[in-house]
């Protein structure tokens, strides 16, 4: 599924904000990120608009099953890259930075071709 980079962010964005508390609001995307409320809101109700997430009466984030897909799958690409990049001998700040570029990049193919030699 492509949707752009700046979705999948924010997919992944709270995927990880919901593993740390029971409930997300865009005010806590906000403060993840420090994006401004105009633009974290822009993004939320697009996000809804395509089928990504449900926002419930008091304001409630959640992931839909293919919001939630995209983001553990973006999520994994993060983890697996940092990883390989800490391995490598980069700092741990790079590391991500460098990994949270490459996640929205790289293909299926290279990707599980690195899981696969990882786990030789």
């Amino acid at each position: 599924m492509n949707i752009q980079e700046s979705a999948e962010m924010y997919l992944e964005t709270i995927l990880i904000l919901s593993k740390k508390s029971d409930t997300v609001r865009s005010i806590d995307i906000v403060n993840y990120t420090g994006y401004t409320k105009p633009s974290i809101s822009r993004a939320v109700n697009l996000l809804k608009k395509n089928g990504y997430l449900n926002i419930d009466e008091k304001g409630y984030i959640t992931l839909t099953a293919s919001g939630e897909n995209i983001a553990k799958n973006i999520y994994e690409r993060h983890c697996v890259l940092t990883d390989v990049l800490l391995k490598m001998g980069i700092d741990e700040k790079t590391a991500k930075q460098d990994a949270c570029k490459i996640e929205h990049v790289i293909s299926e193919e290279t990707f599980n071709k690195i899981k696969e030699y990882l786990n030789k």
